[in-house]
């Protein structure tokens, strides 16, 4: 089995795609995912093409597949929302070219919340936005991310991401990020992952699973509350993400880290993956990535 692993890391303006290759190399990974810009606004920068050769460059001598790379949507754009429709549409429409211009092939988008409106309603506006983005002549997949629930987040649960799929006209350039702290939130038990997995492909298809996140939950199962723990020192636990990361179903898709830092200042990334590798539990990987930046 191949693995594919790697974590959300920084994309900055002065180093671009190039710092993003760096920093994934840094914490051993074969992947990586990024925001092209910051993830708190819309606002983005021009591309540099040089910047963008010399990482395709690195990624080559270093074995990284270009098709593995992920681009994530900032999650302030909204496609439920009627008064800024037009402008998530719009950008997410510019984020799609920027991801062609990038070579990335893989948009992992939060379908969106309904706050006020009525929620079929909600999800038929989502509907209506993927018609439009999708209606170019990118090769980008727009990944639509399982949610935990929290508020009134759609994709609580697989059904809902089926409707939208179902109803979306490109189906070549649709799919799913399975997030495995969301799904836990939701409700799924991960401690029958072969269940979880079947239930997917009974009610989406996993032909349609492109991407997984891979995060431990700090809350218990069905909280609805999306809160993510570092690998193994959460309610899911070590052993059920290994079965996750390391299923033969799963074989050949990204999977990617986004647990938090530690202390909120160090990344824990390098000595989860290499956990992760060994497929051995540290339970003193905190107090040792704490050391490690005294």
């Amino acid at each position: 089995m191949e693995l594919i692993i790697g974590s959300h890391v920084s994309y900055k303006s002065d180093t671009q795609l190039l710092g993003s290759v760096k920093e994934a190399l840094k914490y051993g990974e074969n992947t990586f995912m990024f925001y092209t810009g910051a993830p708190q606004n819309t606002r983005r920068g021009v591309i540099d093409d040089g910047l963008t050769y010399q990482a395709y460059q690195l990624m080559k001598e270093n074995g990284m597949k270009l098709e593995n790379i992920i681009v994530h949507a900032p999650y302030i754009v909204n496609l439920c929302n009627d008064e800024k429709f037009d402008f998530s549409v719009n950008f997410l429409k510019n984020e799609m070219e920027r991801c062609e211009e990038l070579g990335m092939t893989k948009l992992v988008l939060h379908p969106g919340s309904s706050v006020g409106l009525e929620r079929n309603h909600a999800i038929s506006n989502i509907i209506k936005g993927l018609n439009i983005i999708l209606s170019n002549q990118y090769q980008v997949t727009i990944c639509l991310e399982t949610m935990a629930g929290k508020g009134t987040e759609v994709g609580r649960n697989f059904e809902e991401l089926k409707f939208i799929i179902d109803h979306v006209e490109y189906k070549d350039r649709i799919g799913v990020c399975l997030d495995t702290c969301h799904i836990h939130d939701a409700g799924y038990d991960l401690n029958d992952f072969d269940h979880v997995l079947e239930e997917f492909d009974r009610v989406i298809g996993l032909n349609y699973l492109k991407v997984i996140h891979v995060n431990d939950s700090k809350n218990i199962r069905g909280s609805h509350k999306d809160r993510h723990e570092n690998i193994g020192f959460g309610e899911i636990g070590f052993d059920n993400l290994m079965k996750v990361i390391y299923h033969d179903k799963l074989d050949g898709i990204p999977k990617i880290l986004e647990t938090p830092y530690i202390d909120k200042e160090y990344p824990p990334y390098k000595e989860e993956i290499e956990m992760i590798k060994s497929k051995k539990f540290n339970e003193k990987l905190v107090d040792e990535i704490r050391r490690k930046y005294q």
